[in-house]
């Protein structure tokens, strides 16, 4: 087992930062232009050398891409955060920020030599035109979907378009065994933040946020709304995973829990100015008790709430250490369609804690000490954490925090076994996902009488699902002791087969019965299961 999945948690990891490093937040630029970029030697000689390639050079060659290595390389000399964007990059990563796109909305897998819906976002384009899961989408005006192994990227392109243009979709619906016309009218499609949200026990919420978008507080502030009408008075705010993104969103959250005039950070930049944040007195969740998830890919933005929700004794920050990103990035467009995003100042918690990892050995390094946490044994015991006594720093109330290196958590929590991850990493990479799919395209039919609150609390997956989805991992070569951890298997499937029957809610609710972090709040809380739980747990063991 060991051996078979000890490439999984690094392939997560590797994921997060990816995207992690394209987020930052932002700040004023107070010079012009005409003062940042006045012609200088340095720049003079990069130019010349450009235009000697172009016209001397005795081999035609591609200079755009020589500019492109050259820019990616001036910049890891700076700092691991400070990022070159291509132009073809550009559109993905700005729809990604900005929190939503125009498409026709539905989730699709390609599969075998089409395009399968795995479900119509609700209230979209094709949910109002009756798109169903499992439909396939063989034509899109006159562009053929079918008969290739066509790009996701590609896919998308073609299903995009101007908000409001029309386009007809061919569809097969091998439920009915019939091929279909609907035209569509493209719309504005979000792409959540907000990744799930709902009571945990009688009387506290729950909201997982995966990034900091332009769109994420106001998801955030409709979830939250929505679970106060339900008698929410405490909350659980999940910023596992989350790589961060605007500063600003950031501040605006960590608001909703701090009372007026109390700091949530400040930052200094080159020429050493300081700006400082307050909390004004827009809080809605002010006084009341207050859970932050976070874990070691929990960054940048999600470290700023927990720096300002820690450093000013409000709530219990609960996980393990954070990634250690203090570094502020601003995004700057280089004129051609590209854009660097660069590091311009740090920010510093309440306290006055950096809580950036040092980068002085540059971003191998960085990155390697990162993957270091995983056999230090810090992930297991918070005792092996290394802090230095000169990054000491104390609270208004007097707990002892630290900076240089992510955000301790008040209450660690270890990671689980080779084998528990492992299997919470089949369902974040989407491999439990799959195979519920194609579960699904057969026998739908099984699941159309529950409605979502049955399922939860009365589905149970039985032995022949359960040995399916072995033999389909042991096809694939993915081997573990499956029978050890069949009751967890068992609910990951059920949550999977949630998610696609009905929504992302349903996935996260069923899995927080078994959440390692989620039982630790509810234990400090002195709650047990809540209203629903136990049913679901019962259903499953």
């Amino acid at each position: 087992m060991k051996n078979k999945y000890s490439y999984l948690i690094p392939t997560i990891i590797a994921m997060a930062l990816a995207l992690g490093i394209f987020l930052g937040g932002k700040l004023n630029f107070n010079d012009s232009p005409e003062k940042l970029f006045t012609t200088n030697s340095k720049k003079d000689k990069l130019n010349r050398l450009i235009d000697y390639i172009d016209y001397e050079y005795v081999d035609d060659v591609n200079t755009d891409s020589i500019v492109d290595i050259t820019v990616n390389s001036i910049l890891e000399k700076l700092d691991p955060h400070s990022v070159y964007i291509p132009e073809e990059e550009m559109t993905r990563v700005s729809e990604n920020m900005k929190g939503d796109f125009v498409g026709i909305g539905i989730n699709f897998y390609p599969y075998h030599d089409t395009i399968a819906v795995i479900r119509a976002v609700k209230d979209g384009p094709s949910f109002s035109k009756g798109i169903e899961p499992g439909d396939r989408i063989l034509m899109a005006d006159n562009d053929t979907l079918y008969g290739k192994r066509m790009p996701s990227e590609v896919i998308v392109d073609k299903l995009k378009g101007k908000e409001g243009s029309p386009v007809k979709l061919t569809v097969y619906r091998k439920s009915e065994d019939r091929t279909f016309a609907v035209t569509v009218n493209r719309g504005v499609v979000p792409i959540k933040s907000i990744e799930s949200y709902f009571m945990l026990t009688g009387d506290m919420g729950y909201i997982k946020v995966n990034r900091f978008a332009e769109s994420t507080y106001k998801e955030f502030k409709s979830a939250l709304r929505e679970l106060q009408k339900e008698g929410a008075k405490k909350l659980v705010l999940d910023l596992r995973d989350n790589p961060g993104g605007y500063l600003g969103i950031a501040e605006q959250m960590a608001d909703e829990f701090l009372e007026d005039g109390k700091l949530i950070l400040f930052t200094k930049n080159k020429k050493g100015k300081i700006d400082k944040v307050y909390a004004t007195d827009d809080g809605s969740f002010e006084d009341k008790p207050v859970y932050v998830l976070i874990n070691e890919r929990s960054a940048s933005a999600s470290e700023i709430i927990a720096g300002a929700l820690q450093d000013n004794d409000i709530g219990t920050i609960v996980g393990r250490r954070s990634f250690g990103k203090g570094l502020v990035q601003r995004e700057m467009a280089l004129g051609d369609g590209s854009a660097v995003r660069l590091t311009v100042s740090r920010y510093y918690t309440p306290t006055g804690r950096s809580i950036q990892r040092t980068y002085a050995n540059g971003n191998d390094d960085y990155y390697q000490r990162f993957m270091d946490r995983y056999h230090s044994g810090e992930m297991i015991s918070v005792d092996s954490i290394k802090v230095a006594d000169s990054l000491k720093y104390t609270t208004p109330k007097g707990k002892v925090v630290y900076g240089g290196g992510g955000i301790i958590p008040d209450v660690f929590v270890p990671i689980g076994t080779n084998e528990e991850e492992a299997v919470e990493s089949m369902d974040n990479l989407g491999f439990l996902s799959f195979f519920i799919f194609e579960h699904l395209d057969k026998e739908r039919d099984m699941y159309a009488d529950y409605t979502k609150e049955e399922f939860i609390n009365y589905y149970k997956v039985d032995d022949y699902l359960f040995e399916k989805f072995v033999n389909y991992s042991l096809d694939r070569d993915l081997k573990m002791d499956f029978y050890d951890y069949e009751d967890s298997i068992k609910l990951y499937l059920k949550a999977a087969l949630a998610e696609q029957l009905f929504d992302a809610n349903a996935h996260a609710k069923i899995k927080s019965v078994i959440d390692p972090m989620l039982k630790k709040v509810r234990e400090l809380d002195g709650d047990s299961l809540g209203i629903g739980q136990e049913e679901a747990l019962h259903a499953n063991y």
